[in-house]
């Protein structure tokens, strides 16, 4: 028999595309419509329905980017209609040719409530089933008019806030002409018949296609589309419709085979919080899916839909509270499911440890609040990699399992398994699951289906697999046309077996077939968006500034409400904190967001910057009481000056002062005695002296704090990579316009293209640590900054500091995995060495790095570790990182983990002087170890007075301490991070009272313990 495989193949997408889906509203008639474009930024649906609207006709333009138009659609039905289903198709103007990145509209009845969206994919309004002849309709469409800023990936002035917000006119660089016109407007019949048989067809076709070809299968399924065609009558595709499916019906009525792959089908809509929109828009983008996702589900029952991202729901009831009515209506019949257990989908690189914490704890809080419901699994599908501190944190949530898929992603090396165990710094192990798939907006197409199955890398001992399912950012969510292939591919032979079901049911299952699954150690390193450590430095300043000074505000409002009574600011600082945790989504802090948002982000993080210094000098005078004596609080863990961590003391003298640079051949020297360093003539650090140690650190013939500029033009996203071919080209900046010795240090002017950066060297008395405070005016264009440090000293590995601990990267390329790491992320510290001496570098805002190394002519290693300070990348932002920009870092001569770790802290955590009354201040906690590091001190949540602290060992080694209290304590519970207390066995015996009135701890590497403290009654009484 001759093959007719192709041909048969074109008839069927040819039939589908050209007659079977445009008979299915194939019966019109047209729509009136009227419009109100909305003058400035969007409005209530009050002032939207009462709106003066103007006639307008199909082919309307309408929508200058980012505006808003009101359109009001109305119709009668045609008495023959009368008993069938009557729909409305609009089409406002949608781009096809993705789901998302285009105009959306969210349909309202003219009592105001709300139908569902309008999507390019989803563009229908149900007006009746069954329908009464001659009944007439008025909806009112709120529009908007987004612009699609994917598609080119070119630079482009459209994400920047248009002229009409910012009151600054014309100038902005976008186009007020009309981007989107009315293509279709008609009121039609839904054909269910025919549209059924568009699915039955699509589903066959799309199994035939991704069969092999020598299996019988294919063929018969040819066979059956063959015969199924022959039977459809193109000039009455209705009225042929139901014999054509029954053609079909044996074939889809054909069992799948018992072994074949099961899949758990969730629906979801992925919503960036922000991205190529600002936030405003998403709360527009949640009220549109969550309404087309209730609409849907009122039709399914059996439909399920995964939501994460508490923030996202909390915006839908503060602004759309009757669409937020219907989510909650859903999430009682278990339909809409709350997932995910975090505040926001955070990047989780460069958050820090507490903020990861709480983006768990408000993230947990808010779907037991409002919904009653213990999410047991973190669903991060799209962040940028996942920090080896996170198994721990989950499990102290109450967080059984981890989702992802981003890892597919990897450039360099394919992720070996789907199903595993993570396991964490500490130990901690979490079931995890990378859907085969390799997607979050899933259409459960043939292709799909089949790849999963493909792909699953443990089909040895596993037999299943999550898929995420709906259109995303904007797309509106699931269709009931994805539905309707779920249905169909249930149990069809060829096809894996689909069902619709929760992510916890598939994580039991999963869980249950394969229970000693791999282990995986360490960090999910993502191999690729590595420039996202460094785009956008403002944003990333303002969340390390705001992280640190929550901290502060909460460790001294604590300590000024149990010793003076002070009034502890919950609400302010729960408002706070949640600020932060929403700029942390994983496309605002990693820098990959248009310039509307990151300007927002700077706004939001100075005002927030602005409150906690206030809260913090409050609670500090109320510490300090009346007097004109210099207090100097201290909030760093480590005792520093003599004033103890977490306390204050009156001034102690004259503090540690900067050493005066003495000149040398030409140079500066800086030498304290315990370490001397000299900067030449160029402003280059040419010698870094341990005297202690006898040491030099730069290895010979090198000089440190070497600023060195590369192109940096990646292949594909500007924003979020660094691709390695960048080292290919470097300009070294030697040569200084200045150089110059002040009384505390020597000053370095550079100016090169049209950048100007000048730094102030400086080192303390009684220091390791030579310190470099830079201001740099940045007038580059797709160029990366560099800052180097070539090392003496032969490190296989380096320790970066992430939250919670840190971890170990090899310095060495010997496999592929080990050279995909070429920039990395290191939090407050990055530390490298050989037994018995190391160096570190400190930043307080940094967090691309890279060590590379190499062996000397004379034996010798040199290891060169480098801060990544800044990037120019042109998309989303073509501003981004333009302009001025104030950043510190230090170099550590002669330092060990132990150092590395308190340098860090005391580098972002400035002591602060407050005039009172001359008497010390006693820390509320204190540890007799330094290695257990106390990070938190605050008032339980729950406003009962009692003291939660959390701390955790950072050296990496066991630890054994004892924990003292500045009050008197009734007692001490472990608690997990939601300040509940911990079942003996998950407690590990960690933490027991003595009978003096301490807490003995003893710690495993890493751990991280929560504490809750009880004054005393007496005591208790002061808060």
């Amino acid at each position: 028999m001759h093959s007719k495989q192709r041909l048969t193949e074109q008839r069927l997408a040819r039939v589908l595309d050209q007659r079977i889906r445009p008979a299915v509203h194939a019966r019109t008639v047209p729509l009136d419509i009227a419009i109100w474009n909305v003058p400035g930024e969007p409005v209530s649906v009050a002032e939207g329905l009462a709106a003066p609207y103007e006639p307008v006709a199909l082919g309307h333009r309408w929508g200058p980017p980012w505006t808003t138009s009101w359109f009001r659609i109305s119709g009668r039905v045609p008495e023959e209609w009368a008993g069938r289903r009557v729909e409305a198709v609009v089409d406002i103007g949608f781009n096809f040719t993705g789901a998302g990145f285009s105009s959306e509209g969210l349909v309202h009845r003219a009592d105001g409530t709300v139908v569902k969206a309008l999507n390019p994919r989803n563009a229908y309004i149900p007006v009746a089933d069954p329908a009464v002849g001659g009944e007439e309709f008025t909806y009112y469409v709120e529009a908007a008019a987004n612009p699609n800023i994917n598609d080119s990936h070119a630079p482009t002035r459209t994400g920047d806030r248009p002229s009409w917000l910012t009151g600054t006119g014309a100038g902005t660089g976008i186009a007020d002409a009309p981007i989107y016109q009315l293509l279709r407007l008609d009121l039609a019949v839904f054909d269910t018949e025919v549209w059924e048989l568009a699915q039955d067809l699509d589903v066959l076709g799309e199994l035939m296609r991704e069969l092999p070809e020598a299996e019988p299968r294919r063929w018969q399924l040819l066979g059956a589309v063959e015969r199924a065609l022959d039977g459809i009558d193109l000039q009455d595709v209705s009225g042929s419709a139901a014999a054509a499916r029954e053609v079909l019906r044996p074939a889809l009525a054909a069992p799948a085979a018992p072994s074949a792959h099961r899949m758990s089908a969730v629906g979801h809509a992925h919503i960036d919080t922000a991205w190529l929109w600002p936030l405003r828009e998403t709360v527009r983008k949640v009220a549109r899916t969550l309404s087309n996702v209730t609409h849907l589900m009122d039709e399914h029952p059996g439909f399920r839909f995964a939501m994460s991202q508490a923030q996202q729901l909390a915006w839908l009831k503060e602004r759309r509270p009757e669409v937020y009515g219907r989510v909650q209506e859903k999430a009682k019949t278990g339909q809409f499911l709350p997932v995910g257990s975090l505040w926001v989908e955070p990047d989780t690189n460069i958050i820090g440890g507490e903020a990861l914490a709480r983006q768990l704890i408000h993230g947990k809080r808010f779907y037991l609040d409002e919904f009653g419901v213990e999410t047991r699994e973190m669903w991060l599908p799209d962040t940028f990699g996942y920090n080896a501190a996170m198994p721990q944190l989950m499990k102290l949530a109450g967080v059984r399992w981890f989702l992802t898929q981003k890892i597919s992603w990897n450039t360099t090396n394919k992720f070996p398994h789907h199903t595993f165990w993570w396991e964490g710094i500490d130990g901690t192990r979490i079931f995890t699951h990378f859907p085969p798939v390799d997607t979050y907006n899933a259409e459960i197409t043939g292709a799909e289906l089949a790849h999963a199955v493909r792909n699953f890398q443990d089909k040895e001992a596993a037999g299943s697999s999550l898929l995420p399912f709906g259109y995303g950012d904007g797309g509106g969510g699931p269709t009931r046309e994805m539905l309707a292939r779920a249905a169909r591919v249930e149990d069809l032979e060829g096809s894996p077996k689909v069902t619709i079901e929760s992510p916890a049911d598939f994580f039991e299952r999963a869980h249950a077939e394969y229970p000693d699954a791999p282990v995986w150690l360490g960090e999910l390193y993502l191999e690729f968006h590595r420039g996202t450590l460094t785009s956008q430095l403002r944003t990333k300043q303002g969340n390390r500034r705001g992280e640190h000074l929550l901290r502060e505000a909460e460790l001294w409002s604590a300590t000024a409400a149990v010793r003076t009574g002070f009034a502890y600011p919950h609400e302010e600082l729960d408002r706070l904190w949640k600020t932060v945790l929403l700029h942390q989504f994983h496309d605002i802090l990693p820098g990959s967001s248009i310039g509307w948002v990151h300007r927002e982000a700077e706004a939001t993080y100075a005002a927030v910057t602005a409150e906690l210094h206030g809260i913090v000098e409050a609670a500090q005078r109320a510490l300090a009481g009346k007097g004109e004596e210099e207090l100097v609080f201290n909030a760093s863990p480590y005792t520093r000056g003599g004033i103890p961590a977490f306390g204050a003391l009156p001034h102690p003298g004259p503090s540690a002062r900067p050493v005066a640079p003495t000149p040398v051949d030409g140079g500066h020297l800086l030498d304290n005695g315990l370490v001397r360093v000299r900067i030449d003539d160029r402003g280059l650090v040419t010698s870094a002296h341990d005297i202690a140690a006898g040491r030099e650190a730069l290895a010979p013939g090198k000089a440190a704090n070497l600023l060195q500029l590369h192109q940096d033009f990646p292949n594909e996203y500007d924003a979020w990579d660094i691709d390695a071919f960048y080292r290919n080209t470097m300009h070294d900046l030697h040569e200084a316009d200045s150089v110059r010795a002040e009384a505390d240090g020597v000053r370095v002017v550079r100016t090169f293209g049209d950048s100007r950066i000048e730094q102030f060297l400086s080192l303390d008395e009684g220091s390791r640590r030579l310190d470099i405070d830079t201001d740099i005016d940045w007038n580059e264009e797709e160029k990366l900054l560099k800052a180097a440090f070539p090392l003496d000293v032969r490190a296989d590995h380096s320790s970066a500091e992430i939250p919670f601990g840190h971890v170990q990267r090899p310095t060495h390329t010997n496999t592929s995995w080990d050279a995909a790491k070429f920039e990395f992320c290191a939090h407050r510290f990055l530390h490298v060495g050989e037994r018995g001496w190391g160096a570190a570098l400190v930043n307080d805002s940094t967090y691309g790095h890279e060590v590379t190394r190499d062996v000397r002519p004379d034996g010798g290693t040199t290891t060169t570790v480098r801060l990544s300070l800044l990037r120019a990348p042109r998309y989303p932002d073509p501003d981004a990182d333009r302009g001025r920009h104030h950043l510190r870092y230090g170099f550590v001569i002669g330092a060990d983990i132990a150092d590395a770790v308190r340098e860090g802290y005391g580098f972002n955590v400035p002591e602060r002087v407050v005039p009172g009354a001359p008497a010390e201040i006693a820390p509320l906690v204190a540890t007799d170890d330094d290695a257990v590091v106390i990070d938190t001190v605050k008032l339980a949540d729950d406003r009962s007075g009692d003291i939660v602290v959390r701390l955790y060992e950072a050296h990496g080694g066991r630890a054994t301490a004892l924990l003292s209290t500045g009050f008197p304590l009734e007692s001490a519970t472990v608690t997990d991070l939601l300040e509940r207390p911990l079942a003996p066995a998950e407690e590990s015996g960690a933490a027991r009272e003595t009978d003096a009135g301490q807490v003995a701890l003893t710690l495993r590497p890493f751990q991280v313990l929560t504490l809750r403290l009880r004054p005393a009654p007496e005591e208790h009484g002061l808060r």
